[in-house]
């Protein structure tokens, strides 16, 4: 009975998981009209930008919308 009304109170795990998750995926349908007009062969150059930002710091929570 606790346990039920502290999932009423908190959310399942599953559902603490999705709400944190949302935000990053707001961003990532926000770059999909973008992203669909690229050719395969710009999205493919993509790649060592993105590299290139790892290599100076930025962490892969960082790119993640973008990759």
């Amino acid at each position: 009975m606790v346990t039920a009304l502290l999932r009423k109170i908190f959310g399942s795990k599953n559902e603490r998981e999705l709400k944190r998750l949302q935000p990053i995926i707001q961003q990532i349908n926000s770059l999909e009209e973008e992203i669909s007009r690229i050719s395969d062969h710009e999205l493919k150059s993509s790649t060592p930008r993105l590299r290139e930002r790892l290599a100076q710091g930025a962490t892969p929570d960082d790119i993640l919308p973008e990759a």
